[in-house]
């Protein structure tokens, strides 16, 4: 990719971030439960497509592959960047680190930020998600390269995101069922 490209590679980022908040929007509008599940859909989709393509068709046309990508990582982006409250940013580890940075040097100023166990969340969150970075690359690049799997591993990320969406929404039903029983036993 030549340094001429670089504009509509960064629209297709943007265009599948747009399309991703326009969908979270839409849904929270007309008071849908799971409001991220249509772009994690539409992420699972690309990246099942991608990956099962090519074990049946020689890809002539790696660029489209690179466009596809670029326009899933703008859904993802958005949809954890919405989920997280604009705590998270999952596209580049700069950012995380620098927030790390910001909010390590916040600790040490305990009467300008007082609220330091949420301080401390979000120091611990940032490490995992550093930390599952690394091991994601380190595994991807195994199943890549090591076990010849190529571009089936994305097929392995798209169904963890499809387990993550199932897992949250078990413990959606669960957590309501809960609160169910509980306001039941209050009128009794």
């Amino acid at each position: 990719m030549e340094g001429n490209h670089i504009l509509p590679l960064h629209f297709l980022v943007s265009f599948g971030s747009f399309l991703s908040s326009f969908l979270i929007e839409k849904y929270r509008e007309n008071k849908k439960h799971n409001v991220f599940i249509l772009p994690a859909i539409i992420e699972c989709l690309i990246l099942i497509t991608i990956g099962l393509l090519s074990n049946i068709i020689v890809i002539e046309y790696p660029n489209l592959i690179v466009c596809l990508l670029l326009f899933a990582m703008g859904l993802q982006n958005s949809f954890v960047t919405k989920i997280s409250n604009a705590i998270v940013r999952t596209t580049h580890l700069t950012g995380l680190f620098t927030d790390l940075g910001i909010d390590i040097s916040q600790l040490f100023f305990p009467k300008s930020h007082p609220q330091r166990a949420k301080l401390k969340s979000n120091i611990k969150l940032r490490v995992y998600i550093i930390l599952f970075f690394f091991a994601g690359g380190i595994v991807g690049g195994l199943f890549y390269s090591r076990f010849n799997l190529e571009l089936n591993t994305l097929i392995f990320a798209a169904l963890i995101l499809i387990s993550s969406l199932f897992y949250d929404d078990l413990r959606y039903r669960l957590i309501r069922l809960k609160r169910t029983r509980k306001q039941k036993r209050t009128y009794i």
